[in-house]
């Protein structure tokens, strides 16, 4: 965070009446209006007054007025010039206006000198309003970190620091409060405004056992939450230090943008001294006064600042109206691989589905009761987190007896096995029991669900159909990327080969590949990967943990931000704070519009100074329409550019 970002955050938190900081930024911006002001007074003057000016000793009312104005408005860009030179920066902006105004002023040009920098400096004015307006937007989007929390203490309600705050503690949030930290609801129940993190502003209801997040708003009743992550673990760090970092990582256009004019600039230079000098020693009747001019049309004319301004902030309006949605971009770079997209790979479990389990059917074998074998596998599955075992002990409905356990094991993506009051139990997958050498019944796979096979002691028990509900925008989400111009999506899940053809064609899936480990995901998108085009993009959407490795090898990896991991958050490059993938498609599209208004951006520079540049050469086009032409292609550029703020 810069430091004048810092200085807007503390303005914005401050209970004060008065604050400095922000006076301080309002003087600066009447100073610049007050310093424009002038120098346009000044200017009109000497236009105004040019010849009784101009017939005084020396041309000295000329030049005491018109310079005056000249260093008032351009003083900015002569120190600029002056800093980057001693720095080894010698070609940019600053230098070829620096150049061209003192060009101007050395063949008795003042009044054009002074319109340069005058109309440069307003320009640049203008843009930093427009650019810090999109700032701001963006800040007061996500600006909602929550200062403090009312800790429940021994001796009552206790108002601390958010930061402070540790797991397990409970607080009270109430009516229009903010939530400060992530955490469970154990009392109450409320409508919460999510709009800040999710981009939705239909308020969302929550009662107990409900997981709400940092930076969303109480609108009724109230709650008492139990802290489940620290400040700096929460989704609201997580999403501000998202944005302050947003545009960390630059798109190929910008890195193009940026070497380009390395040559540009110099080049043109170069251009503007043969213009001055070969026309009037190899062509009759054409003076030095008369080609010095038109150099200085070049100069003026080809400053490279609509492109170097414009560029990024097309970026950072589309990163921004992103985060508007819910989407957040962990910079340029991605906003780039997003519009090169023709696969689209998703896990199924809490990305395609809801991943609440519920168990459909219980199916008992060799004489065991439906009753054994649900209690035997609840408390097999009790000392497990994973979606599957908590669905079979809220299925189960009593408090498993945990203290019967003994040798537990858990094998990600599989099975468990343990043994109970002396007895071998086995609950997991048909590969876990082949692996395990038990012979089981294959036609539980037309249960139309995830099947978890039980084995007591050696022997099959039965099997357990446990079945996920497909999230609401799931088809429409398949649909939106075929309409997009994906070529295949794909569909990777550890479940059964039944439970995924089930899902893959409810939803539209192209292909699926199931019963796959994490290693086995990996190994999948790298082949998926080496069939694809060097231009063809793989986007992986994810949620949970086992998640993360395919995310981070993807060339776009999208993490689900309100329910995903922290690990596939972390090395994600977009987050979803929705859970909805339906915003994969809205990215995509988002993300195009982006690119288009860049290279719009990028034609109408071109196109514009280069029908003045030929115009310069030609003696038709003076300074003072390279002036206009130049400030007004960078404010067009910037204009533009927000447009993907909307």
């Amino acid at each position: 965070m810069t430091a004048t970002d810092k200085k807007s955050k503390s303005c914005q938190n401050s209970e004060a009446s008065h604050c400095h900081d922000c006076d301080e930024k309002v003087f600066n911006t009447t100073r610049e209006l007050f310093s424009i002001g002038v120098s346009l007074v000044l200017f009109i003057i000497g236009i105004v007054f040019y010849r009784p000016l101009h017939d005084t000793p020396f041309s000295i009312g000329e030049y005491a007025v018109l310079i005056t104005a000249y260093l008032l408005s351009g003083w900015q860009v002569l120190w600029a010039a002056l800093r980057n030179l001693t720095h080894g920066k010698v070609f940019d902006e600053n230098f070829l206006m620096a150049l061209a105004t003192a060009s101007a002023i050395a063949i008795h040009q003042l009044p054009e000198a002074v319109a340069v920098m005058l109309f440069y400096r307003t320009g640049e004015f203008l843009q930093e309003l427009s650019v810090n307006r999109s700032r701001r937007s963006i800040k007061a989007l996500l600006d909602t970190r929550p200062d403090y929390a009312s800790i429940i203490t021994e001796t009552g309600l206790k108002k601390v620091s958010s930061q402070e705050v540790e797991i397990g503690d409970s607080i009270i949030v109430k009516t229009g409060e903010r939530i400060p930290l992530d955490g469970i609801v154990m009392e109450g129940q409320s409508l919460v405004d999510t709009s800040a993190l999710t981009g939705e502003y239909v308020p969302r209801h929550t009662s107990k056992g409900g997981i709400v997040l940092a930076g969303t708003i109480i609108k009724t009743g109230s709650l008492t939450i139990k802290i489940t992550k620290k400040f700096a673990d929460s989704s609201i760090s997580q999403v501000l230090n998202l944005v302050e970092n947003l545009t960390s990582r630059k798109a190929p256009t910008e890195k193009f943008i940026t070497r380009f004019t390395r040559y540009y600039t110099p080049a043109i230079v170069i251009s503007a001294l043969f213009v001055a000098i070969i026309p009037p020693l190899f062509f009759t009747g054409a003076t030095f006064s008369e080609w010095i001019y038109r150099a200085l049309v070049l100069l003026v004319i080809s400053c490279p600042c609509a492109l170097v301004i414009s560029v990024p902030l097309g970026y950072f309006g589309g990163i921004g109206g992103a985060s508007r949605r819910g989407i957040l971009i962990k910079g340029a770079a991605f906003l780039d691989t997003l519009t090169e997209i023709k696969t689209a790979v998703f896990d199924k479990t809490g990305t395609l589905t809801r991943g609440v389990f519920k168990v459909k059917e219980i199916v008992s074998h060799n004489g065991y009761s439906k009753e054994d074998l649900l209690r035997l596998s609840a408390i097999a599955e009790s000392h497990s987190n994973h979606p599957i075992a908590q669905s079979v002990l809220q299925a189960y409905g009593k408090q498993p007896d945990s203290a019967s356990i003994k040798d537990h094991f858990e094998f990600p993506g599989m099975g468990i096995t343990a043994k109970i009051n002396g007895r071998s139990i086995i609950v997991g997958s048909d590969r876990f029991l082949h692996r395990q050498g038990i012979s089981h019944n294959e036609a539980a796979y037309s249960a139309g669900g995830t099947v978890v096979h039980v084995a007591i002691d050696g022997r099959y028990a039965g099997y357990i159909v446990i079945s996920d509900e497909v999230k609401s925008d799931a088809v429409e989400t398949i649909r939106s990327l075929k309409k997009l111009g994906i070529k295949e999506t794909v569909m990777l899940t550890g479940d059964t080969r039944d439970a995924a053809a089930a899902i893959a064609k409810k939803v539209g899936i192209d292909k699926f590949l199931a019963e796959l480990l994490p290693e086995d995901k990996v190994k999948a998108l790298e082949a998926l990967k080496a069939g694809s085009g060097k231009k063809e993009k793989i986007a992986f959407v994810g949620d949970g943990i086992n998640d993360a490795p395919v995310i981070a090898l993807a060339d776009v990896g999208i993490a689900m931000g309100g329910l995903g991991s922290d690990a596939a958050i972390e090395t994600s490059d977009v987050v979803i704070m929705t859970d909805a993938p339906s915003k994969l498609p809205e990215a995509i599209k988002l993300a195009r519009k982006t690119r288009a208004i860049i290279w719009q951006n990028i034609a109408l520079a071109f196109v514009i100074k280069g029908v003045f540049i030929y115009l310069g050469i030609a003696g038709i086009a003076t300074i003072w329409g390279a002036v206009f032409a130049d400030v007004g292609v960078a404010l067009l550029a910037v204009l533009n550019s927000t447009r993907a703020m909307r």
